[in-house]
């Protein structure tokens, strides 16, 4: 029986030394069902607004030839495509490729009518051709190829199969008009800062924990706060060389990826089949926003690894804000284009998430980074007056 009284004694000791620490409880219970909560609900929200991209946008359809046999085929009950009966040239192909307009471009043969009338299959001639140039890069030319393809098809076999869609007649003849490039961009701008923005926050965790609140721990921090130096000065000296530590790891992680990149993208044993295409101002505005972000994480993990009482406690307050920075990092793969809101690149950590996937995708815009580096430095001083006030507060300091 005494046995059994000892036992429960141990239990309820360890539930009571778990339940009383609200932060692992925190951590422990309600966290990990949140983290899955959130991450899951961003994702199925991204996931829907990337079905309904681009349906907002005004599309042109301009069509060349248009017969009469598929004038009301065509006028497709949606309020966002334009059709427009006027002749294209090269230029407008040109235009539509650099994604410079939101269009399709449709070409009938002159005779298309006359042609499927007196067309036969068993000729073994081919069929009239009708020819629909989109960019599957612009989701609202994309939306709409797709949507004149299923009603095109379904006219077609309606009337068996008497003409082709997007039949190449020549070599190298293509109607997708989205660059190798640009396919590229759009993938590695989903998928590159979160990587980045992670391989970051990893090396800022490695040693910032450690150097503030482990020296609270080891009881060095008060042979720190006793010396002549004034207490801006160390939170300055803490953030700025934890800020320099983290970025070795940052820019030799970043390395490694674009180092890998080409064999991460080669899809044959003959080498890369897709140009991998960036600039010395992409790799340097990459390099501000790793800088800023870096700082920024250093500042945020400083503040709250001063008010943990060790490093186990500034882990633990630390989980819920890599919450936030992987939620950030997981926005660019639910949306697509540059943010056009220069408000959005003031957010701390969402800003270096949209600046990098805007440089992904060739859409480097140097006013974004602009805004971006000067709201991290701004909020990087505003850490360092608040990092300044723990170090002359004696509770914050000293808390055990």
């Amino acid at each position: 029986m005494n046995k059994h009284n000892n036992t429960w004694t141990i239990i309820r000791k360890e539930f009571a030394r778990f339940f009383g620490d609200r932060q692992l409880v925190f951590t422990t219970v309600i966290m990990p069902g949140l983290l899955i909560y959130l991450i899951y609900s961003l994702m199925g929200v991204g996931m829907r607004n990337l079905e309904t991209e681009g349906e907002q946008d005004l599309v042109t359809l301009r069509v060349q030839n248009l017969p009469q046999s598929l004038a009301p085929v065509l006028n497709l009950p949606d309020s966002s495509i334009a059709l427009v009966e006027q002749p294209f040239v090269q230029a407008d192909i040109d235009a539509l490729e650099d994604k410079e307009i939101n269009a399709v471009l449709m070409r009938f043969p002159a005779d298309f009518d006359q042609q499927v009338a007196s067309y036969r299959p068993q000729s073994g001639l081919p069929a009239p051709n009708v020819e629909i140039y989109y960019n599957s890069a612009n989701n609202a030319s994309n939306r709409v190829f797709t949507l004149l393809e299923a009603t095109l098809t379904a006219y077609e076999s309606s009337q068996t199969n008497l003409f082709d869609i997007n039949r190449a007649d020549t070599e190298g003849q293509t109607f997708n008009l989205a660059t190798d490039d640009q396919v590229l961009g759009d993938i590695l701008s989903r998928l590159m800062p979160m990587l980045i923005i992670m391989m970051l926050f990893s090396g800022v965790m490695a040693i910032a924990p450690s150097s503030i609140a482990g020296e609270k721990e080891r009881g060095t921090i008060a042979t720190l706060l006793v010396t002549p130096m004034r207490r801006n000065e160390l939170a300055l000296g803490k953030i700025v060389s934890l800020s320099a530590i983290a970025l070795l790891s940052g820019v030799s992680s970043f390395v490694g990826i674009v180092l890998s990149l080409p064999n991460m993208i080669s899809t044959g044993s003959e080498g890369v089949d897709i140009p991998f295409n960036y600039t010395t101002p992409d790799y340097v505005a990459l390099l501000l926003v790793i800088f800023a972000s870096v700082l920024i994480m250093a500042s945020a993990v400083s503040l709250l690894s001063a008010l943990a009482k060790d490093v186990k406690n500034a882990g633990t307050m630390i989980t819920p804000f890599m919450l936030v920075v992987m939620l950030a990092g997981l926005m660019p793969m639910f949306q697509s284009g540059p943010t056009e809101s220069l408000v959005a690149y003031c957010v701390p950590f969402y800003n270096s998430i949209l600046v990098m996937a805007d440089v992904f995708a060739h859409s480097l815009d140097w006013t974004n980074v602009a805004v971006t580096v000067v709201s991290d430095i701004v909020y990087t001083g505003i850490a360092i007056w608040g990092l300044t006030r723990m170090f002359n507060s004696e509770k914050v300091m000293f808390s055990k």
